[in-house]
């Protein structure tokens, strides 16, 4: 699975200056209170899935940028399979929200931040991309990592409030008065935001 700055179909890049980031959205909740999470991971859902459109209907690049589990041999697909199986607790938000479109980019982060040692900067320079829309799992940990890596290379940060979970409400509103106090993120829910129009600024 491809994560340089070409697509799966091997057309040239979307150029935009905003993206949308799906943090960890490829996911078995294989953990400590994932079950809670499970749960509040639902309604998150779907609304990943309206901002997806959206950003599709607009010409705005959705990039996939999810953990390797520690599986060093996988790749995108492998995963994919592994979250889809009968015993995965994701498996309801990886059929929701797995790739299903060829000009979705995907990029595995070995840690916590989609930029550590990942192929997500050059990415995000070839698309000429200004401003990321953060959303995923979880709102404290990786979502929150990457925001804020994303912050020291002067990227404008929106994480809407209703795209990201964590293993408490408490920890995710925790998270999000960080990423807005001290990233200057714009935190405002998802049926607030116009990513076409975005785009255009």
């Amino acid at each position: 699975m491809p994560t340089n700055p070409k697509n799966v179909s091997g057309e040239n890049p979307q150029h935009s200056s905003v993206a949308l980031l799906l943090i960890d959205v490829i996911n078995d909740l294989d953990f400590d209170q994932g079950a809670k999470m499970a749960e509040r991971a639902k309604v998150m859902a779907d609304r990943i899935v309206g901002l997806r459109t959206q950003a599709r209907n607009s010409g705005v690049p959705v990039i996939y940028v999810n953990d390797n589990f520690g599986r060093w041999q996988s790749d995108f697909r492998k995963l994919i399979q592994h979250c889809l199986g009968k015993r995965s607790r994701g498996r309801f938000l990886v059929r929701k929200l797995r790739p299903d479109s060829e000009k979705d980019y995907f990029v595995l982060k070995p840690k916590h931040s989609g930029f550590y040692s990942t192929t997500l900067d050059l990415l995000l320079e070839h698309l000429g991309v200004k401003t990321l829309v953060l959303t995923g799992i979880a709102g404290n940990n990786c979502v929150l990592f990457t925001a804020n890596d994303a912050y020291m290379r002067d990227f404008r940060l929106i994480v809407p409030k209703d795209c990201v979970v964590s293993n408490s409400q408490e920890e995710n509103d925790s998270a999000l008065k960080q990423m807005a106090t001290v990233l200057k993120a714009d935190i405002s829910p998802s049926t607030k935001l116009n990513l076409a129009k975005l785009a255009k600024n």
